[in-house]
């Protein structure tokens, strides 16, 4: 916690660079941002969590309208003075509740785990894939490609589309930049209308936090072209849906030696990664299933998981339990060069903290148990038939948001990694998620039935 002197230097110095305004965005069990903007010159008491909520107005915060209010505390070592609104400064933040970290709340439940790894000399490196669809959004509320000529079967790593959208592609790419981020790569992905965004891993508080902002940022300067960016998974039923690839590595929290590297001549399977990295794996794969559901945790993230569904090709999404290389018919990779490890069924709406809290607590039960992740697998598994898959012992993950609640609900390592209201919380909120899906009549239901019989 920082001192008052401190904090009003850190004051000072936004009144100097323009600040009036000031926001400690929390995020609810969606991982979508709350928060109240509070002048700068009461910006003292707002860095002590001055700032009061009623949860029970709010998305899986766990709260009644009899209970006490909840607090936010913002993070103070992100400030991010939002480059298209100079006054207005913006940074994460946690929960509290009567004084105490509240653990509802998914950011304290990442740091939770953060902990965990700490007492094991650990610490966790995250990369997040950045993936999103830029669209325009008819007056009947449908969506549609903005670009008439982003309409190739196969748009992936096209320069002339890319091209076309530059104006945005380069305010996100400045801003990344600007913001110490250090962009690496991007490119037009694999649908129509489609980008992807890399930039350098951080530790992953941090790496969650970047995410949640960015988010915030594409869609502010999509917003400022008339556009929408949307992460949904897949908003297009026969194009490729939006992942949020999790690249995630160990480091020793005294040197920052990556614990998951190894010379791939060392490594009797060739993968270029670790035991403790194999572990990790282990651990994740162990409890698939359960992480699925906050990996992929809306009605919609399902049309994304298939190996085809209305694609004219594979989908690319991982629809199977299990590891390999380059291999991206598994939901865990281990990407060329090796020294970290991918988990491809992560996609842009989930909530970075919680999905990372509960990867971060089955890689540490992996290492602890020394969990082997079996075979790796390098075949396309799409072609396999089922009894070819079950003599390899490779199960299908959930194929619908309600299977994968069941298995997040029936998992006990669950409630030990969140905590039971957590859990509880995410459960009730995503049963109700499928419920309304599945009462809801759609279009499809009335072109199928309505004139059939």
């Amino acid at each position: 916690m920082k001192t008052d002197e401190e904090i009003l230097a850190i004051q000072a110095d936004l009144k100097a660079r323009g600040v009036k305004y000031c926001v400690g965005a929390y995020v609810d069990i969606h991982g979508v941002q709350k928060g109240k903007f509070v002048p700068i010159d009461h910006f003292l008491h707002f860095a002590h969590g001055s700032e009061l909520y009623t949860g029970y107005a709010l998305d899986g915060l766990g709260q009644g309208p009899s209970d006490d209010e909840i607090s936010s505390v913002p993070d103070l070592d992100h400030i991010i003075q939002l480059p298209w609104q100079k006054e207005v400064a913006w940074m994460p933040a946690d929960n509290a509740f009567q004084g105490k970290p509240y653990e509802v709340n998914t950011r304290v439940a990442l740091k939770k785990q953060l902990a965990a790894a700490a007492e094991m000399g650990l610490g966790m490196n995250l990369g997040i894939e950045c993936e999103l669809f830029i669209l325009k959004q008819e007056e009947d509320g449908s969506l549609a490609i903005p670009n008439s000529d982003d309409n190739l079967t196969k748009a992936c790593y096209d320069v002339k589309r890319f091209m076309d959208r530059y104006e945005w592609i380069d305010k996100i790419s400045t801003t990344i930049n600007d913001l110490g981020w250090d962009l690496y790569s991007l490119d037009h992905e694999d649908a129509n209308s489609q980008f992807e965004f890399d930039f350098q891993y951080a530790d992953a508080l941090t790496m969650c936090d970047r995410f949640i902002f960015f988010r915030y940022m594409a869609k502010q300067y999509a917003a400022e072209e008339g556009l929408i960016a949307t992460f949904m998974p897949k908003p297009f039923a026969d194009k490729t849906g939006t992942g949020a690839h999790f690249n995630m590595s160990m480091f020793d929290l005294e040197s920052g030696e990556n614990l998951f590297k190894r010379d791939p001549a060392d490594d009797p399977r060739g993968l270029g990664i670790s035991e403790m990295a194999y572990h990790f794996v282990g651990g994740i794969l162990k409890h698939g299933p359960a992480l699925c559901a906050t990996f992929a945790p809306t009605v919609n993230s399902y049309k994304r998981l298939v190996r085809r569904g209305l694609m004219p090709y594979y989908s690319w999404a991982p629809v199977f339990n299990s590891f390999g290389r380059n291999n991206r018919t598994n939901s865990m990779r281990v990407p060329m060069g090796g020294g970290r490890v991918e988990s491809r069924n992560a996609d842009a709406a989930c909530n970075p903290y919680l999905a990372a809290a509960l990867a971060l607590a089955a890689g540490l039960e992996g290492i602890r148990e020394k969990i082997d992740p079996g075979q790796a697998q390098e075949d396309n598994l799409y072609e396999l038939s089922h009894e070819e898959l079950k003599e390899r012992g490779i199960s299908e993950l959930p194929q619908t948001l309600k299977e994968a609640v069941a298995a997040f609900a029936d998992d006990p390592f669950v409630e030990q990694a969140l905590g039971s209201e957590l859990r509880q919380e995410f459960i009730t909120y995503k049963s109700e998620e499928w419920l309304q899906y599945h009462q809801r009549v759609s279009q499809w239901e009335i072109e199928q039935y309505a004139r059939l019989y």
